[in-house]
This record gives structure tokens, sequence and C-alpha cells, in this order.
């Protein structure tokens, strides 16, 4: 009998409403389909017609849901996930929680109530790009000298049909600021390399974007044979997404904005033509894996909590 799952979505924004569309289609790639719940904190917005199509439920309080989801969708704003996550983690057997796990750090992992033997993933999709996938599995990382990291983008380009002012990025109380906001850095840094032994941090508000919330954070980290450079902004008028690594033979760009991998000596260019909803769908086809048994979670709360200390603290 072919597998149904039973989905709840706590959050429909740009990013829950990709992961809709990607789950069905992922699942019905695999012959598998589902059904969706959504789950909306009072909030009574018409849903576009081809979301609404997909949707069965639309629950307005937590205490209405049932409890027998397949999985749990945490796609709500950043200082929402705790508190979610606390109050679903008895009504699924699985949870998706989007990045940054918490806007915190000072919490404690006990209080969520999780479930043994569940898959609490929280998402990295960088890690699934083929830029970082070819430097994980094609270079010598152990034969790394340095390596610096860089993104910087415009934050009122980031959601044209939205004022930037009014979203969570904006705001430090949300969870906004590029120090959380961009941990796609750290993350994709820590699956590379593991956790460094030192790192320092500087960051602030230098622009005029009109935001509270930081818009330049800038790190220096030291690993046991190696240091590492991360620049992150709000205001860079040209998107850039890059890691260069110096190497004793090469500087090695992984250029993510474009897809490429570039040598620098040798001139060699290796273009993927990736694009962004490819990886975003690999990574959604890894999760349903880890829920059916298949595969090692290697970002579960635990995990994607340490590289919140890393991003926030600098620790």
């Amino acid at each position: 009998m072919k597998k149904i799952y039973k989905i709840g979505m706590a959050g429909l924004g740009s990013i829950g409403t990709r992961h809709l569309q990607n789950t069905i289609a992922v699942l019905h790639e695999q012959g598998r389909s589902c059904t969706f719940d959504l789950i909306r904190n009072g909030q009574n917005r018409e849903l576009a017609g081809d979301i609404a199509q997909y949707v069965n439920k639309i629950y307005n309080y937590c205490d209405e849901i049932e409890d027998d989801y397949d999985v749990i969708f945490v796609t709500n704003p950043t200082h929402q996930h705790f508190t979610t996550i606390q109050q679903f983690a008895s009504k699924t057997k699985h949870m998706f929680i989007e990045k940054p796990v918490f806007d915190k750090t000072d919490i404690s992992l006990e209080a969520l109530t999780l479930k043994t033997g569940s898959v609490y993933y929280v998402a990295c999709p960088l890690r699934y790009t083929d830029v970082i996938q070819y430097l994980k599995h094609k270079c010598e990382l152990t034969r790394i000298y340095c390596a610096r990291v860089i993104c910087s983008s415009y934050l009122p380009d980031w959601r044209p049909n939205q004022d930037y002012r009014q979203t969570y990025s904006a705001h430090k109380e949300q969870g906004g600021g590029v120090s959380i906001d961009l941990i796609h850095e750290w993350d994709y840094l820590s699956y590379l390399f593991g956790h460094p032994e030192q790192v320092v941090n500087i960051r602030g508000k230098v622009s005029d974007l009109e935001i509270d919330s930081d818009d330049i954070s800038l790190y220096l980290a030291k690993y046991k044979n190696m240091a590492i450079e991360v620049h992150l902004d709000y205001f860079g008028r040209k998107t850039i997404r890059e890691i260069q690594l110096f190497t004793p033979e090469d500087t090695i760009v992984g250029d993510i904005a474009n897809s490429e991998i570039r040598y620098s000596k040798s001139g060699e260019i290796i273009s993927f033509k990736e694009q962004r909803n490819d990886f975003q769908k690999k990574e959604i086809a890894h999760f349903f894996e880890l829920i059916e048994g298949n595969g090692l979670n290697t970002n579960d709360i635990a995990t994607a909590l340490r590289t919140l200390q890393i991003a926030q603290e600098g620790k």
C-alpha cells in the first residue's frame, strides 16, 4: 500500500511554501504522496490558489490540532521555534526545523521533551549544493592552510514583494541579524572542517538600512592546523557568496552564488549550473530518507545549537 504522509506546517511564509511545494514534488517522484494541514497562530490570510489545493485543514491555534502527524515542519519565525517544538513534539513522529534552530542559545533541550527514536532535522541546504559537495569529496581538506568566506547581499532585495523593514531579518528580537540569519556559512564550515577551537567576532550596525539588527558580522576562527575568516553583511549591492581555500598548489574558489568551482592559478573552471531549488529538493529528499530509517541525521537539534553558539556567541 502506497505511503501517504500526514504533514503539518507551522508557519507558511516564503520558505514554508517552498518546502511544501518541494515535498509534494519529491514524494511524487518517489511514488508517494502526502496531505498537509496548516497551523497559523490565528492568522486568517487567504491562501494562494496554487497552495490551497494541497491543504486539507487549517488550524488557528495549536491546541486544536491532532496528535498523529508523520512530520511537522517548523517554518515560523525563529523566535517562535523553541515554543513550537515544545508544543508540537507530542503531536508528531518527526520534525523538519528551519534554520536557525533558535534565536538564542541559553535554552534547555530537555525542556523540549523530544521523543526517542524520532528525527529532528534542522535545515542546512547549502551542504547539498554541488559546490560544497565538490569541496567535501574532491578536495584534500586536510591540506588547506586557511579559508576566506564571504556572504554579502542587499537585504531589501531578498523578498521582492515584502517591505524588508517588516521582516524578521530587520528585528533583533525576532531572530534577525546577519550573525544568525546567515548561519548557513557556519553550518557548511562545520560540515567541511568541524567546529573551531577559538572564534573572535565583531558585529554591529553600520549601514543606513532601516533595521535594528546587526548588518555586519566578521569572524576569525582558529582550528588546529588552519585559520578561517568569515564576512557576513546585509548591504552588499552585488551578491557574493563564496569560500576561498588556500592550498599549497592553488587557491580554490567555491562560488555558491554562481554554482561553480574556480582554480585561480591553473585557470580551471567547473560549472554546475545548479539552481536554488535543486539543492533545496535534495535536502527534502534526504530528510524523508532519514525518517524511513536510511542514513544518518548529521544536523540534529543539538548539533545545530552548537553551530548557533559559534555564530551568535563566537565560541
